[in-house]
């Protein structure tokens, strides 16, 4: 199985190196961002989900909105998540998963400034990064398509609805659609997420590694061969989001290329206003989405 991982990412990636495009996915971020925040029930919600079917239907096939209705971890009131799911080669058995959450945080409950704790975010790294690179790749995969494998890409929602000390209250989207996902099912799958930070660090997440370490070692090693060092052969936190809802859901083995510390282990726009598209960087985008 590890040769196979190996080769199935050699194979699609060796073609991603000379085609994924940092530029198209940096203006992508900066799209959803013009938006403006984009937590469920905001107006900026809505329309992202319009950009996001506009986009996934013009590039793949078989675009489906999964709409489930939960409880708002803060107000208690009924909410409704849309999940957003589009295949790339319908037809094949053979498929992977990626994955990345469109949900923005509607509180700044980390800001430095407490008067800013609610007042909701951009969320152009938490957010609207692994988005990014998932439509470019959308992009990539219509303008190079290729039918050994078949690619899955999901838009969760509600990812970060949740409640600090709250474990069950986080992957709120992901929870719900996971059992929902037509067949066939992928083998793996790959959540990206925080991937845009200008002083980028890949170090494993440990969740992952214990999930799915042969699909970890392949990505990282195939970074290494590709020159990205943001992919660090390090172990990091274990951290809670969609990856671990959707291995706990399906038991499909599932991984999160993360960067945490953003910017860096000293300074925090994680969950700030200062998560702007400034914070962020082409190359970045482009060494997870080459990679990744």
């Amino acid at each position: 199985m590890k040769l196979l991982i190996v080769l199935m990412f050699s194979a699609i990636f060796s073609q991603t190196v000379l085609y994924f495009n940092g530029n198209n996915a940096m203006n992508y971020l900066e799209q959803q961002c013009e938006i403006g925040p984009r937590y469920p029930g905001s107006p900026g919600h809505l329309e992202a989900i319009e950009l996001y079917k506009n986009h996934f239907n013009k590039y793949l096939n078989n675009v489906v909105l999964f709409e489930d209705y939960v409880i708002h971890p803060h107000s208690l009131d009924s909410i409704k998540l849309t999940n957003i799911f589009s295949r790339f080669n319908p037809d094949a058995n053979f498929r992977i998963l990626l994955m990345a959450h469109y949900d923005t945080r509607e509180y700044a409950d980390k800001d430095l400034d407490e008067s800013n704790y609610h007042t909701p975010i951009i969320g152009a790294n938490d957010g609207a990064s692994g988005v990014a690179v998932l439509m470019e790749i959308a992009k990539f995969l219509n303008d190079n398509p290729f039918m050994n494998i078949g690619v899955d890409i999901l838009l969760t929602d509600g990812e970060d609805l949740g409640k600090s000390g709250d474990i069950d209250s986080w992957a709120l989207g992901a929870k719900k659609v996971a059992n929902q996902l037509p067949y066939p099912r992928p083998f793996s799958a790959i959540c990206i997420d925080m991937i845009g930070d200008k002083e980028l660090t890949l170090p494993i997440e440990a969740n992952s590694y214990k999930q799915a370490p042969e699909l970890v070692l392949s990505i990282w090693y195939l970074a290494k061969e590709l020159g990205f060092d943001q992919f660090k052969m390090e172990m990091g936190s274990s951290i809670v989001d969609d990856h671990y809802a959707f291995y706990n859901e399906t038991g499909i083995p599932s991984i999160d290329i993360i960067d945490f510390n953003y910017p860096n282990s000293k300074i925090n726009y994680w969950h700030t206003i200062e998560d702007t598209p400034d914070k962020c960087s082409s190359e970045s985008l482009e060494s997870v989405g080459t990679d990744g």
